[in-house]
């Protein structure tokens, strides 16, 4: 992988850029910074897999609800999850977008995993889902509401 990310910043929250290669590599990067966020992901085994599936009218709102399913995840179910692999992202016959994918982790366990930063929402502030074709890299941009 050629991606990553880094943090930005910002006077209140934590501002996002992840990158890749191709659209599912920069939401791959857009998740792990996020865990990155809430914990140090050396110390987390990626011991089960979940399976990822979301719908959204556009790749903004995909990116949500990519972002927030792994968040409703975690604190559902407190799993902590430290890998991901976007399959696909498709454009949907009847409109919008599907995502298709998996993240892999463990439950969280304060003897373990650092406790970083609780972030409570991603939001749609400062969001940006930009294809550079010159560099031929996908960028995104958000920021996560701690």
């Amino acid at each position: 992988m050629t991606g990553g990310f880094e943090f930005l910043e910002h006077t209140a929250d934590v501002y996002v850029r992840a990158w890749g290669d191709t659209l599912e590599e920069a939401f791959e990067w857009a998740a792990t910074a996020m865990f990155d966020v809430m914990t140090d992901l050396k110390k987390v085994e990626p011991k089960k897999k979940y399976e990822i599936s979301v719908k959204a009218e556009d790749l903004y709102a995909l990116l949500y609800e990519w972002l927030e399913e792994l968040l409703f995840i975690f604190g559902s179910q407190g799993i902590i999850f430290s890998k991901f692999k976007v399959d696909k992202i498709t454009l949907r016959e009847t409109g919008g977008y599907a995502l298709v994918g998996e993240a892999w982790g463990e439950p969280f366990n304060i003897e373990r995993h650092d406790q970083g930063t609780e972030v409570k929402a991603v939001t749609y502030s400062l969001m940006e889902i930009i294809e550079n074709k010159d560099a031929g890299q996908w960028v995104i941009q958000f920021v996560l509401d701690i």
